[in-house]
């Protein structure tokens, strides 16, 4: 794990065929116009959705060479190590591809406290929406629900005090 960043590699392979990208071995990812793949992470113990994030080439490759899972930044425009900042670094226990290779799948121990939302809960899905409520009402008025029911830590003490606008 002594890969360092300047040496990480961000070519994977040509997509020759259909057969090729389903059915080989060659790791030949398709990322979109914008150069991202999505990518869905849950904790390796239980399966529960952590986050959903987008990955660039260097962050797939950095996150394959460090085992330690790196993404994109859309609302920064820029590469992130998850958990540089907060300690909560993901640890990727397995990753996989989909059958088209437009998505990936990391399987994470999450460090710490275990918890991967940067608003202090364990996941970023701590909230449902409310399917109980009469058919007919409109999504507009759709209640959120909190399925989680405190925070595993303070976003304050982790990250500061300054409003990050990007969230808007």
């Amino acid at each position: 794990m002594g890969t360092t960043v300047s040496s990480v590699s961000t070519a994977f392979g040509s997509r020759v065929s259909i057969e090729q990208v389903e059915e080989g071995s060659d790791l030949a990812p398709r990322f979109d116009a914008s150069g991202l793949l999505t990518v869905v992470t849950t904790d390796a113990e239980s399966g529960d959705v952590m986050m959903v994030g987008v990955m660039n080439a260097e962050a797939l490759a950095r996150t394959i060479a460090t085992r330690e899972a790196h993404y994109w930044s859309r609302s920064r425009q820029c590469l992130w190590r998850k958990g540089a900042t907060s300690g909560l670094v993901q640890h990727v226990l397995e990753m996989r591809i989909d059958d088209d290779q437009d998505a990936i799948w990391l399987r994470v121990h999450t460090a710490g406290t275990g918890a991967n939302c940067h608003v202090g809960y364990r996941s970023c899905f701590y909230r449902r929406v409310d399917l109980t409520a009469e058919e007919g009402i409109p999504s507009s008025s759709a209640a959120l629900l909190f399925c989680e029911t405190h925070k595993i830590f303070d976003p304050a003490v982790v990250y500061g005090d300054a409003p990050n606008p990007t969230r808007l």
